[in-house]
């Protein structure tokens, strides 16, 4: 009998170690979805600031305190939500993406046409 109440007590414990596990995952989940969220509503609040800026008079001031705002999700959050297109290697707020100066942009010469 005492074998039978260990192997339900195992199983009663293996389950609740997989709801444990289910639960962190749904939250981390969820954490990235509003960490997305959030960072499309600052992008939204960079844009308008810039428009403004740009179109209706609006203040350099707006879109300094937007992107600071952008910088401090970042630094907490990473590059989570921010579209692939607009990822690019460089300087961040916390400094050059590497300490190698930037390639000389391309020359081209004048010459014979190739054949």
């Amino acid at each position: 009998m005492a074998g039978f109440l260990d192997k339900a007590k195992q199983a009663a414990q293996q389950a609740l170690d997989e709801a444990k596990k289910g639960i962190d995952t749904g939250q981390s989940k969820l954490d990235e979805h509003q960490a997305k969220r959030e960072t499309e509503r600052l992008l939204a609040e960079v844009g308008a600031a810039v428009y403004a800026q740009h179109r209706q008079g609006g203040s350099a001031e707006a879109v300094t305190a937007a992107l600071a705002a952008v910088d401090t999700h970042v630094a907490t959050h990473g590059l989570v939500g921010f579209p692939s297109s607009a990822v690019v290697p460089g300087p961040t707020a916390a400094g050059p993406a590497s300490s190698d100066p930037p390639p000389p942009p391309p020359t081209t010469q004048p010459g014979p046409p190739q054949t």
